[in-house]
């Protein structure tokens, strides 16, 4: 028999992490995350422009042009708010395997990593204000490597805290230096 023809041989991939889109996205309030603080951002400018115009308007002229840029702010933070959240979210992913982690974020410029898990040194969660009343946390994988930590932001907070109880308990396993 033909060994290459036999289903239950462990393919390349089988055996070596690859570098392919993990499973699992991050938690749909994420979107709600990513929002916030452009909003916010947004908010401020179109009250700073508004408040620009107000005074130009009283001792000049130019009321105008600071009442084009509030607006100019509005429908950028409207539309950055609408269509990047999205965006981001159809990308966004992570995965925890046997054998490694995998993340995969961005909305522009994308990024890919894969931490084996032997490679793994420090692993941690953290959640800011707008996280916590969200109920999100990001995952923080840190290896040696300067290119090598990873975070893992808009996972649920048991999900996050989970995962990290698991990978702590998994990396003891590997007694190497893992550098």
């Amino acid at each position: 028999m033909d060994p290459s023809s036999d289903s239950r041989l462990p393919t390349r991939a089988d055996v070596h992490p690859t570098l392919r889109e993990p499973a699992n996205r991050v938690d749909p309030r994420a979107k709600t995350l990513w929002r916030i603080g452009p909003l916010v951002l947004g908010v401020f400018g179109v009250v700073a422009a508004v408040v620009v115009a107000v005074v130009v308007g009283v001792v000049g002229e130019g009321r105008w042009i600071a009442a084009l840029a509030a607006a100019v702010i509005a429908v950028l933070t409207a539309a950055y708010t609408a269509v990047v959240p999205q965006w981001r979210y159809r990308f966004h992913r992570w995965e925890v395997s046997d054998d490694a982690v995998y993340s995969q974020s961005g909305w522009f410029v994308r990024h890919r990593v894969i931490i084996p898990i032997a490679r793994i040194q420090v692993v941690d969660t953290e959640a800011g204000p707008i996280e916590q009343f969200l109920g999100l946390a990001t995952l923080t994988v840190t290896t040696a490597s300067s290119a090598g930590t990873i975070h893992i932001a808009g996972l649920e907070a048991g999900v996050a805290r989970a995962i990290a109880a698991d990978l702590t308990i998994r990396t003891q396993a590997f007694t190497d230096d893992a550098t």
